[in-house]
């Protein structure tokens, strides 16, 4: 049985809405983000401002969608992934990731038991600028996760 479900956005509102109505099932701690960012610098509890363009993580936490998720935005953390570069992570894969900044996302990924050529894909999909959205749960809710991540335009959409 599956513990976590993993999909990629190509914009960030795909992503904010896919969080919106994971929040409305009931999800709250259980979601991830990652998403590649050129520029992070820490506003005040836990707000993340981005440098540049409006981008996928500054729309998500300063829009609110997630940042109003207890402990999430507060977890957010910015790493720098050998060979993608500065990342910001929010929700529990920030822990996650500061652990394995060596091994890369994939490698961070295999604590979730993602096979080492899936959590390359993903690392790969990151690297382009897409977003890894993850919600960790147990049977019929990472169904429900998953079909909720594909109806918001994800796609990659896979359950471990």
């Amino acid at each position: 049985m599956g513990s976590v479900v993993l999909g990629v956005f190509d914009t960030r509102e795909q992503a904010e809405q896919a969080a919106s109505r994971l929040r409305d099932q009931g999800f709250h701690k259980d979601i991830s983000i990652v998403a590649k960012e050129e520029k992070a610098e820490r506003q005040e509890e836990g707000e993340l401002r981005m440098g540049g363009d409006d981008t996928a993580v500054e729309g998500i936490t300063t829009g609110g969608v997630l940042g109003g998720i207890a402990g999430l935005a507060a977890g957010a953390g910015a790493l720098v992934i050998p060979g993608i570069g500065p990342l910001v992570a929010l929700g529990p894969i920030a822990g996650l990731l500061s652990g394995a900044a060596t091994g890369g996302l994939a490698g961070g990924l295999l604590d979730w038991g993602i096979p080492e050529e899936e959590g390359k894909h993903y690392e790969e999909d990151v690297r382009q600028g897409k977003i890894l959205l993850s919600v960790q749960g147990s049977g019929p809710r990472l169904d429900e996760a998953a079909n909720i991540l594909r109806q918001s335009g994800a796609h990659d959409v896979k359950v471990f």
